[in-house]
């Protein structure tokens, strides 16, 4: 007498698709989707028995693998982690004015280079430059993709084939591995290093030039700071030293922001310092869009937009939309945007939402310390408060629906509330909820 052979059990393909409930499935997805779930809940549960467990119901199976299929790639999540502008969850949330100006401009025709009033071809760069002049006090802006294109546009129309002067310790390494001094050789223009990493002079500087110099390039320590015995000149000392020798400085500030924050240096102070070009991105402390924003001088300006690889590096309408929407709210107000609410929300005010978050689901409040991220602040430690639970709903609650990403800290799972909003708290209590029931039926 033989023994019962699950796999045999199993139904064919086309047995499958034949079911009432797949044939409802196929009517309203389409045969291609849905055989491509068939075929993957067939796979799992041949895993399953093979694992010498038994295989789940098929058909459910089938309408879970249609579910994952049909769900974007591209999702929200909830951060609870703490981390303000964190780089792997999509840096900074936007206000919802800059929203409302995605979704106009989204919607359908936009005047992206076209200008009304004279009725005649117009430059995408119009529509937040003017903006970025008031806010920042430089006579020109531009704006492309992200910050690292910002480098490499300037030090590309701006030193190309020449010399580019660049202390030690400011040949930082930024986001995925890019360097400094990767960027600068693909802009065509030559790297000289002078200094030592922790201390270095403008006179250091000033001994490096040669005919062949263009730019003094002087890079932010965004995501990292140097303590102890340690030099670097002064903004306004390397502005002095360009003007006198007929040079081009360029400041580069990483992360950039429009108001002070902590010891992170202002794209307004970096033009009234004396810095011919200043570049910075949109999407970190300044809480808009991916973007790479550079002001300054305008004839300087005026030949980064010239230059062929602006077009390559250009922002599309989208993100010009957005960075629009937010940097209008830095004219009004500065309440408005979400970075900076978040970073300077008084910490009793997210200890009152980590209580409620631990009331809805049955943990415990936890003092914590959250960070800002986006490789600004390394140094700050901003105050906050966590609703700790227990580590196994960690997996349940990255895997569902909107996806809560927390913190493992000592054997829990933190739910740092500083990232999340009061409508967030009631997200995540239902979503806590969800993954409970889940674990207990696995």
């Amino acid at each position: 007498m033989t023994g019962r052979n699950p796999l045999s059990e199993l139904p064919s393909v086309d047995r499958l698709l034949g079911h009432e409930e797949i044939l409802k499935l196929v009517e309203r997805h389409g045969r291609p989707l849905v055989l491509a779930a068939a075929r993957a809940a067939l796979a799992r549960a041949r895993e399953e028995i093979g694992a010498g467990y038994d295989p789940a119901d098929i058909d459910a199976r089938v309408l879970y693998e249609l579910d994952a299929l049909l769900r974007p790639g591209l999702r929200r999540v909830l951060n609870a982690t703490g981390v303000v502008v964190h780089t792997n969850l999509g840096r900074a949330p936007l206000a919802p004015e800059a929203l409302a100006r995605v979704q106009e401009a989204a919607a359908g025709y936009s005047n992206l280079e076209y200008d009304l009033h004279a009725g005649a071809r117009g430059s995408r760069q119009d529509h937040v430059a003017g903006l970025l002049r008031e806010l920042t006090g430089a006579e020109a802006a531009l704006v492309v993709n992200n910050n690292a294109g910002a480098v490499l546009l300037a030090l590309a129309a701006l030193a190309e084939g020449r010399e580019v002067v660049v202390s030690r310790g400011e040949l930082v390494e930024i986001g995925d591995g890019f360097r400094i001094p990767d960027v600068l050789s693909r802009s065509g223009a030559e790297l000289v290093e002078v200094g030592t990493t922790n201390r270095t002079r403008a006179a250091d500087y000033e001994r490096a030039l040669t005919e062949r110099t263009a730019v003094l390039l002087r890079v932010h320590q965004s995501n990292f700071r140097m303590v102890g015995f340690t030099e670097q000149p002064r903004t306004r000392e390397l502005a002095r030293l360009a003007e006198r020798r007929g040079l081009v400085l360029v400041d580069d500030l990483g992360s950039g922001a429009l108001v002070p924050l902590g010891d992170e240096p202002t794209a307004q102070a970096s033009v009234a310092a004396g810095a011919h070009v200043v570049t910075f991105s949109g999407d970190k402390l300044l809480g808009g869009p991916q973007a790479g924003i550079a002001v300054g001088r305008a004839d300087l300006v005026e030949r980064m937009r010239r230059h062929p690889l602006q077009r390559a590096l250009r922002a599309d309408k989208l993100t010009l939309a957005a960075l629009e929407g937010t940097l209008s709210l830095y004219r009004a107000e500065r309440g408005g945007i979400p970075v900076l609410r978040m970073l300077e929300e008084p910490a009793e005010a997210v200890r009152t939402r980590a209580g409620r978050l631990a009331e809805l689901t049955g943990g415990t409040v936890e003092e914590t310390v959250a960070r800002s991220g986006g490789g600004a602040l390394p140094t700050a430690e901003i105050p906050s408060y966590a609703c700790a639970l227990p580590l196994e709903l960690a997996d349940a609650l990255r895997s569902g629906e909107p996806p809560v990403i927390g913190i493992v800290r000592d054997d829990r799972l933190l739910l740092d509330c500083r990232t999340l909003t009061e409508t967030d708290v009631d997200e995540v209590a239902a979503a806590v909820a969800t993954a409970r029931r889940r674990t207990i039926r696995a």
